[in-house]
C-alpha cells in the first residue's frame, strides 16, 4: 500500500481541526483579487466479501475475507477571481496531483491550461465527494479517461454546452500515459432545480503510451484484489478510440442516470493482429427519501445540502452495470453486477454510506458469482 506524505497528512489534519462544522471550505485570505480557500476529503472504507471461486481479497494479501483502508487523504487549495480561477490538489493516500490548473474565463466559455479531468464521462466529471455509490460503475474505471495534462477549450450557455481537448500524461509520473484529444457535448432542454433533463456524446482518442494494453476491472469493489475480468496483455497496439452516451433525469427526489462506452484499441498488422473492442454500460436510480431534489451546473448534477442539517439527508439506490470484454480470440469475459445502496449525508461535512454488490462474472466458461458488503465514512470540508 501506499504510504501517506507525512507533510502533506499534517496539513490535511490541520484543516480538519480547523474546519467549520456547517461551511463547505475554509476561507484563506484574498491575494491578488483571488479568493483562495481549502477543501478537504477523507475517505475510510470497509469490504467484506462472500468469496465464490477466486479470492477477491488475495490470498498473498492476509488470507481474509475482509479489507480497510484510508481510501483517499485530498488537500485543495482553489482560487476564485473575476478573470481567472485556479486550483492545484494532491491526494496525500495515493501520493498523486490531483485537478491542478488555471482556468481562464471568457464569458460563457473558457480555457484551462494543466491538470484537469478529461471530457468522457458523466460519472468521473462528478465530485468523488457526491457520486453515488461507493465505487463508480465498471463503464466508468474502465473507459473513464480521468486526470490529463492538456489544454481545453469550453462553452456553457445553460441549455447546452461543450469541451474540446487536447492531453498527454498525468502530472505525477509513472502513472497514465499516451498523447490524445477528446470532446463532450451536453444538452440540458430541462435544468431547473428538481426538473432535469440531461443528453450528451462524447469520445477520445489517445496512443496507448506503449505497445500492449490490458483491460481489465474490480467487481464494484475498490479495495479487491482480483478483477474477475481480464483481457491480459494485448500486444501490438497503437491508440484507443472510445465513444460515449449519457442520460440524466430528474424528477423531485427521484434522479435516474446512465451511461454506455465502446472502446476500440487499434493494432498493427490487421491480418494477425485484430483491433479489440470492448464495451460496458450502466443505469441507476436514486431516492432522496427525505425529500431534498439536484441542481444542475456546467453539464453536471449537483447534490444539494440535507434540508434538515440535524437529521440529515437519507438516500435508496440501485445500480445495474454490465461489461463484456469477449471480441474475437480476446475472451477477457463478461460480468454484470447489481449494487443496492443507503447514502446519510449529516449536516455538511459528513457522509456515511453502505452498498451491497452481487456479482456474476463469466470467464473462458467459469462462473465467478460473489456477494460484496461496503461501508465507506467520509468527511469533507
Amino acid at each position: 500500500m501506499n504510504r501517506l506524505n507525512p507533510r502533506l497528512l499534517g496539513l490535511a489534519i490541520a484543516g480538519i481541526l480547523a474546519a467549520p462544522a456547517a461551511h463547505a471550505e475554509i476561507a484563506l485570505d484574498v491575494i491578488f483579487g483571488s479568493e483562495v480557500s481549502l477543501e478537504g476529503l477523507f475517505q475510510a472504507e470497509g469490504n467484506w466479501y462472500d468469496n465464490d471461486v477466486q479470492d477477491l481479497n488475495g490470498t498473498a494479501i492476509n488470507g481474509k475475507d475482509t479489507e480497510f483502508e484510508l481510501r483517499r487523504a485530498e488537500v485543495i487549495l482553489k482560487g476564485k477571481g473575476t478573470m481567472f480561477d485556479w486550483v492545484l490538489g494532491y491526494d496525500a493516500k495515493a501520493d498523486k496531483f490531483l485537478d491542478a490548473n488555471v482556468k481562464w474565463k471568457l464569458g460563457t466559455s473558457y480555457l484551462v491550461g494543466g491538470q484537469y479531468k478529461q471530457p468522457n464521462s458523466l460519472e468521473e466529471l462528478t465530485s468523488t465527494r457526491h457520486n453515488d455509490f461507493i465505487s463508480k460503475a465498471m463503464v466508468t474505471n474502465l473507459f473513464g479517461v480521468a486526470r490529463r495534462v492538456g489544454v481545453a477549450y469550453g462553452n456553457d450557455t445553460g441549455p447546452w454546452g461543450y469541451q474540446a481537448s487536447a492531453f498527454g500524461r498525468e502530472l505525477t509520473r509513472n502513472l497514465n500515459k499516451g498523447q490524445g484529444f477528446g470532446g463532450r457535448f451536453y444538452y440540458a432542454p430541462m435544468r431547473d432545480n428538481g426538473h432535469i433533463l440531461h443528453f450528451g456524446i462524447s469520445a477520445v482518442d489517445y496512443d496507448t503510451g506503449n505497445d500492449t494494453s490490458r483491460w481489465r476491472v474490480r467487481p464494484d469493489a475498490d479495495l479487491s484484489a482480483v478483477r474477475l475480468i481480464d483481457t491480459g496483455n494485448i500486444t501490438n497496439t497503437d491508440r484507443v478510440r472510445t465513444y460515449g452516451l449519457e442520460g440524466l433525469w430528474v424528477g423531485g427526489p427521484l434522479k435516474v442516470q446512465g451511461e454506455y462506452m465502446r472502446s476500440t484499441t487499434g493494432r498493427t498488422g490487421a491480418t494477425s493482429a485484430p483491433d479489440f473492442t470492448g464495451n460496458s454500460w450502466y443505469v441507476y436510480g436514486v431516492w432522496n427519501l427525505t425529500g431534498e431534489t439536484w441542481g444542475y451546473k456546467a453539464g453536471l448534477p449537483t447534490t444539494p445540502l440535507p434540508d434538515n442539517p440535524e437529521s440529515g439527508m437519507w438516500q435508496l439506490g440501485l445500480r445495474y452495470d454490465k461489461t463484456d470484454l469477449d471480441d474475437g480470440p480476446v475472451l477477457g469475459g463478461e460480468q454484470d453486477n447489481i449494487t443496492f445502496g443507503v447514502n446519510w449525508y449529516w449536516r455538511s461535512n459528513f457522509k456515511l454510506a453502505a452498498n451491497y454488490v452481487r456479482v456474476n462474472s463469466t470467464r473462458r466458461d467459469i462462473d465467478d458469482d460473489p456477494n460484496i458488503v461496503e461501508a465507506r465514512a467520509q468527511f469533507y470540508w
